[in-house]
């Protein structure tokens, strides 16, 4: 079977674009590489891409000049992880406590690897997490 190379987008879905870029551009320090009212990217570094999406906007096909992307939404409180070096974890949980994000939980695997979970201004829950949560991060053993 062909293999994958990794995750290379995801999508988030917003009811206010400028509200979401100024949370992810703002407060997390994501690199926005473009910035519409449809549709907003942003560098996740390693050639991931965090793509915010309108609610509601994406759902009809786009006809681009390469060909036509197929229509996507989604509704209610989504879920990503965001990878981050142990040594960044404290730096970040204070980070979002000195911009008022609230840390909704903390869990530490039994790898040893931690997950710090909060919220986005749409409700969806986000989570930076150390190597090691799952058997395919480098050098460290399976969170199970």
């Amino acid at each position: 079977m062909p293999e994958t190379r990794g995750l290379l987008e995801a999508a988030l879905y917003v009811e206010d674009m400028d509200r979401a870029v100024a949370f992810f551009a703002g407060v997390l320090g994501f690199r926005c590489m473009d910035a519409g009212s449809r549709l907003s990217a942003f560098d996740l570094g390693r050639s991931g891409v965090l793509l915010l999406c309108t609610r509601g906007a994406s759902r009809t096909d786009l006809i681009s000049d390469g060909g036509v992307i197929p229509g996507h939404d989604g509704f209610g409180p989504q879920h990503i992880a965001f990878a981050i070096e142990a040594d960044g974890y404290a730096s970040w949980r204070a980070h979002l406590q000195s911009r008022g994000v609230m840390i909704r939980s903390e869990v530490v695997w039994p790898s040893g690897a931690r997950s710090l979970y909060f919220e986005d201004p749409d409700g969806h829950i986000l989570e930076f997490a150390t190597v090691g949560v799952w058997p395919n991060s480098p050098g460290l053993s399976a969170r199970w």
